[in-house]
């Protein structure tokens, strides 16, 4: 398991190091970490409705010994969900309140489709 967990912390690294390395500047740098924290919420936020509906699937499924499992998955999503999208929120208010503005939103961006009619990148 060491030697698993060793390697494969080694493969991160080694494919993170190219990222790294282009970024020209400090502000660069943070702007990459930026959109994977962003992408990292929308993650765990559905991680955490799947969690409930599989608890959800459990609770209807199984027999009345094994509904109470079901109901702590259940339990365990919606804390879940609740906590994320409460600190989501209290960073809203205190972006406004300290008049931190921001030009992207907190919400993270899907994946950019060019649209362009012509045949070729611009």
């Amino acid at each position: 398991m060491r030697k698993f967990l060793g390697s494969s912390v080694l493969a991160t690294a080694t494919a993170a190091l190219p990222m790294l390395a282009s970024a020209a500047t400090l502000l660069d740098t943070l702007a990459l970490f930026n959109t994977f924290l962003n992408a990292m919420i929308g993650l765990f936020i559905t991680l955490a409705i799947v969690v409930f509906f599989w608890g959800l699937i459990k609770y209807l499924l199984n027999s009345a010994e094994e509904k109470a499992a079901g109901l702590q998955v259940m339990f365990y999503g919606v804390i879940a969900i609740f906590v994320m999208v409460s600190i989501w929120g209290i960073i809203r208010l205190l972006q406004s309140t300290f008049k931190v503005t921001s030009t992207d939103p907190v919400i993270p961006k899907g994946i950019q489709i060019n649209t362009g009619t012509s045949g070729y990148y611009q």
